[in-house]
Parts: C-alpha cells; sequence; structure tokens
C-alpha cells in the first residue's frame, strides 16, 4: 500500500468516524447515535480502495468478506449489551465482543467456504 493510499484510508475512515460522533453529542434522538455508530465506513474504504487499484473482481471479494464481518459484528454488538447489562464492565465487555466477533467471523467464513466446496464437488 503507498502513502496516497493510506492517506485516502485514514480521511474517509477518520471523517466517518467524527460525523458520527458528532451526530451523538448533537441529535436529539440517541438511538441514531448507536445506528450511526455501526456505520461501515471500513467496508465502505476497502471496498473504493480495492476496486481503484485492483478492480472490480478484488472488490467483489472484500465486499464478500464484510458480509461476514458484519454479521460477526451482529454478535459483538449482542454480546457487548448482553455482558454490559450483567457485569456493567464496559472494558471486559469491550474486549469479549472483539472476541466472538472474531471467532464467529472466522468460523462463518469457514463454514462458507467448506459449503462451497462441497457444492463444486458435486457438480
Amino acid at each position: 500500500m503507498n502513502k496516497k493510499d493510506l492517506l485516502i484510508r485514514f480521511l474517509l475512515g477518520g471523517a466517518a468516524v467524527s460525523l458520527s460522533y458528532l451526530i451523538t453529542i448533537i441529535s436529539p434522538w440517541k438511538i441514531l447515535a448507536g445506528i450511526f455508530a455501526a456505520f461501515p465506513a471500513v467496508m465502505l474504504t476497502a471496498v473504493i480502495m480495492v476496486g481503484i487499484a485492483s478492480g472490480t473482481k478484488k472488490a467483489t471479494n472484500i465486499a464478500r468478506g464484510s458480509v461476514y464481518g458484519m454479521i460477526g459484528g451482529i454478535i459483538c454488538v449482542i454480546t457487548v449489551l448482553i455482558t454490559l447489562e450483567t457485569s456493567e464492565n464496559w472494558i471486559f465487555s469491550i474486549i469479549l465482543g472483539l472476541l466472538f466477533w472474531l471467532g464467529s467471523s472466522l468460523s462463518i467464513s469457514t463454514l462458507r467456504e467448506r459449503a462451497a466446496r462441497k457444492i463444486m464437488s458435486h457438480v
């Protein structure tokens, strides 16, 4: 990755995070802040940058992988919420949520690859 790509990723991702934070502060609807906290800035930036640098096929692979990560994101959010409500320890809740996000995302990806190989072997 060259410096220009890194700068563009930093600016796009940083702008999305900053916008999310500003909405948190100024929005009269507090749920809106949570919705914007889930904005897929990293995925969009990755698809844009890979699409520009390597074309649609590789950008499609990034988007496909993002599906697994976003499903894991749902599991992460549920884990953090339940852990916060039961333990009232936000650091532990975040660490556990991130571990569940990574584990579930990798598991879903692995299961999908195995299913695809199994289907291809029957064709």
